[in-house]
């Protein structure tokens, strides 16, 4: 018998659903809430990257979180389960959807990966390319939730 599937979703929005506004920069840019369920059973810690492939430039980076604990089935705002890295704001933590005014409904990429390991050499801070380096060998198994998000016409 197989294990069951590693699985994350959110209660703030439907997969493939818009992103509620209060978590994208026409609101208060709130972390939407993330769950996830049956990692691998070796999985010692979990590393989330969230991207918006549909930006004029190239793929956006909005949030880069790693070294969330084990245990931990939900991430929250606080930053007590995880080290934030920087993201294509040049900020840490989680940046909201922010399409430019008139660009279309852009596509927002929530990506957690179960790794073997955790990552202590790394620290807060640190940008996705060198996240993404890190983690090549140690990913177990990764799971993936869509949101969409539209700027209101300028």
């Amino acid at each position: 018998m197989s294990e069951p599937k590693f699985t994350l979703s959110s209660p703030d929005f439907a997969n493939g659903a818009p992103i509620p506004k209060r978590c994208t920069c026409e609101g208060d840019e709130a972390i939407p809430q993330l769950t996830w369920m049956n990692p691998p059973r070796e999985t010692q810690s979990f590393a989330l990257i969230v991207e918006d492939p549909d930006a004029p430039q190239g793929t956006f980076t909005h949030w880069v979180r790693f070294n969330i604990p084990a245990a931990a089935r939900q991430v929250s705002g606080d930053g007590a389960d995880g080290v934030d890295g920087k993201n294509d704001f040049q900020s840490d933590g989680y940046g909201g959807p922010c399409p430019p005014p008139n660009h279309g409904r852009h596509r927002y990429y929530f990506r957690l990966y179960a790794l073997d390991t955790e990552l202590p050499d790394l620290a807060a801070g640190i940008k996705r390319p060198a996240l993404e380096e890190k983690m090549q060998g140690h990913i177990l198994d990764q799971a993936e939730w869509m949101g969409t998000f539209e700027r209101t016409p300028g």
